[in-house]
C-alpha cells in the first residue's frame, strides 16, 4: 500500500504541472501598458492583442496604467500574481529608470521576466530649416565654438530625447543645453516655430513634417538606416562613431511566472510578429524588429541597463 500511495505521489509530480500547462490560458489575460493611449507602446500593445489573444485561444485586454516614467504600472505588474494572466509592455524607460530614481517601488532585475522585445525605434536628429548647418559635422563645430549655447528640445530630463542629446553631447564631445518640455508634441512644435533649433524626435511623429519641410533631417540613431528616411544618414556615417540608440518596446512578467508559461508566451509572441501585419505595423512606426528570443531579449535589455547607468552617472542626471 505504501508503495502504491508513492508511485501515486511521484505520478502527479509529473501529471499535474502537465496538466496545468496544457489548460493555460484558460481566462483572459490583461496587458498592461506604462504609456497613455495613442503612443508607441499602447498601439504595439493594441495591434498584438488581437492576434496574440486569437493564437492563445483567449481575450488579450489592454490596460493603459501611466505615470512616473512607468513606474506606476511596472509596481503593480511586480507585485501581480505571477501566474501569467497579468503581463507588462514597457519601452526603454524600463531600463533607464533604476539609474534616474535613488529607490524604485520594485526591482527591476529580479521582479520581472523578459517575455520578448518586440521593436526598436531609431530617434532621428531634427533641426529647424532656418538653423545654419547644413549636417551633423557642421553641427559639431558650431557647438564646439559656441559652448552651452546650443539648445535641443527635449520631452523632459531623463526621456529618451533627452538622453538620446546627452549621449551625442558625450560622443560628439559638445556642451549644449536640454530644454524640457511637457510632452514630445510640445518640443516639436517649438523646434518648428523657430524657439528651440534640435530636437530627437522619434521617426513615426516626425515622417510627415520632414517630408513637408518644416523640418529637416540631420541622421537617425539606428545602425542602419531608416527605411522611411532612406537619405537620411546614420549617426556613424555623420561622423559621430559608436553612437547607436533605440527606443523599444518588450513584454515582461511577474518574476515568479512558471517556466513554461514564459516559453509559451515567448513562442506565441515570436509566431504573431512574423505575421505581414505586425511587421507592417513596426515599419510604418518607424522600427525594426527585435532578432532574437527571449533570452536574447533579456541581454539586450540588460546591456541597456549598463549603458544608461554609465551616461546618468557621468552627466550626473537624477529626477530625485
Amino acid at each position: 500500500m505504501k508503495k502504491f500511495t508513492l508511485l501515486l505521489l511521484i505520478l502527479c509530480c509529473y501529471i499535474c504541472p502537465l496538466a496545468t500547462a496544457q489548460s493555460w490560458p484558460n481566462k483572459p489575460i490583461t496587458m498592461v501598458v506604462t504609456y497613455p493611449p495613442g503612443g508607441t507602446a499602447d498601439i504595439m500593445a493594441r495591434s498584438i492583442a488581437v492576434p496574440l489573444g486569437k493564437l492563445l485561444g483567449i481575450s488579450i485586454i489592454v490596460e493603459n496604467r501611466p505615470g512616473a516614467t512607468g513606474q506606476i504600472a511596472a509596481n503593480y505588474v511586480a507585485k501581480s500574481n505571477p501566474d501569467g494572466y497579468t503581463l507588462m509592455l514597457d519601452a526603454s524607460s524600463f531600463a533607464v529608470n533604476p539609474s534616474l530614481f535613488k529607490k524604485l517601488p520594485y526591482d527591476s532585475n529580479k521582479d520581472f521576466k523578459v517575455l520578448a522585445l518586440l521593436a526598436l525605434y531609431p530617434n532621428v536628429l531634427l533641426i529647424n530649416p532656418n538653423f545654419p548647418v547644413k549636417n551633423v559635422k557642421e553641427l559639431v563645430a558650431l557647438a564646439k565654438s559656441k559652448p552651452d549655447e546650443i539648445a535641443y528640445a527635449t520631452s523632459g530630463n531623463g526621456s529618451a530625447q533627452h538622453l538620446s542629446g546627452v549621449m551625442f553631447e558625450i560622443k560628439a564631445d559638445v556642451q549644449m543645453v536640454g530644454v524640457p518640455y511637457k510632452g514630445g508634441a510640445a518640443a516639436l512644435n517649438d523646434v518648428m516655430a523657430g524657439q528651440v533649433p534640435l530636437f530627437f524626435g522619434s521617426v513615426a511623429s516626425s515622417k510627415q513634417y520632414v517630408e513637408s519641410n518644416k523640418l529637416k533631417a540631420l541622421a537617425v540613431t539606428s545602425k542602419k538606416r531608416v527605411g522611411v528616411f532612406p537619405n537620411v544618414p546614420t549617426m556613424e556615417e555623420a561622423g559621430i562613431p559608436s553612437y547607436e540608440i533605440y527606443e523599444w518596446n518588450a513584454i515582461f512578467a511577474p518574476s515568479g511566472t512558471p517556466d513554461f508559461i514564459v516559453k509559451k508566451m515567448s513562442e506565441a509572441i515570436a509566431t504573431v510578429m512574423q505575421l505581414p501585419e505586425m511587421k507592417e505595423r513596426v515599419m510604418n512606426l518607424g522600427g525594426e524588429q527585435f532578432q532574437g528570443g527571449s533570452n536574447e531579449a533579456n541581454q539586450f535589455i540588460q546591456t541597456q541597463f549598463q549603458e544608461w547607468a554609465k551616461v546618468i552617472r557621468e552627466k550626473k542626471i537624477s529626477l530625485d
